[in-house]
């Protein structure tokens, strides 16, 4: 049975990342694997919103949030997931979870952009939306075949109209939502940042 709450993608994805920066702003922060890898697990249906464009995103993420679910039944924090893997000397292993984990970061940071481009832009097309996004936080760790797939796929994005009809939303209520998760994602984006840095993992690979 689907009630209206379930076919508002958005607003579970606004909802779960509140949660998750309410984690991150408490005094002691501290975010649950398996809390994290459920709300980027709503955030996976938006890529396959935005069609030929953002497939490698979709897959590429879908598969990494996969990851951490899966991690998440053994792990508890994203802090002893990183502390596992500088363990064993497996940060930067292909498959991994902190690899894992940054590019999920990039995914949730590319929504983050997406929606505050899409909340200040008017019209209906959504290019010059998602070239933004996609150039400031995916372009610099795609090689030239990927960015020019995806240069060619701008082209049969849906329009804002169809995206938000897709979403259940209209105009008024989108942006109340996107506005909430740009928001509440920010921290948590800032936390994950912040992880990788101070156990000097850098985020730039």
């Amino acid at each position: 049975m689907a009630g209206s709450e379930t076919e508002k993608p958005l607003r579970k994805i606004a909802d779960a990342f509140k949660e998750l920066a309410s984690a991150v702003n408490s005094p002691r922060p501290e975010v649950q694997v398996a809390q994290f890898s459920h709300a980027c697990s709503l955030v996976s249906p938006l890529f396959g919103c935005l069609g030929i464009a953002f497939k490698f995103a979709e897959m590429e993420y879908v598969a990494k949030v996969d990851d951490l679910v899966e991690a998440s039944k053994s792990i508890s924090t994203l802090q002893v997931m990183l502390d596992k893997d500088i363990e064993t000397n497996t940060v930067k292993k292909a498959g991994g979870h902190t690899r894992n984990l940054l590019r999920v970061k990039r995914g949730i940071d590319m929504v983050k952009v997406l929606f505050e481009q899409i909340i200040a832009t008017e019209g209906n097309s959504l290019k010059d939306a998602a070239s933004k996004a996609y150039a400031q936080v995916f372009a610099p760790h795609h090689g030239w075949v990927i960015r020019k797939a995806v240069a060619a796929g701008m082209y049969a994005l849906p329009t804002r109209a169809q995206l938000l009809k897709k979403l259940n939303e209209d105009e008024t209520s989108a942006k109340i939502q996107m506005q909430s998760y740009v928001t509440a994602s920010a921290p948590v984006i800032t936390y994950i940042d912040k992880l990788f840095v101070s156990n000097k993992l850098g985020i730039d690979w």
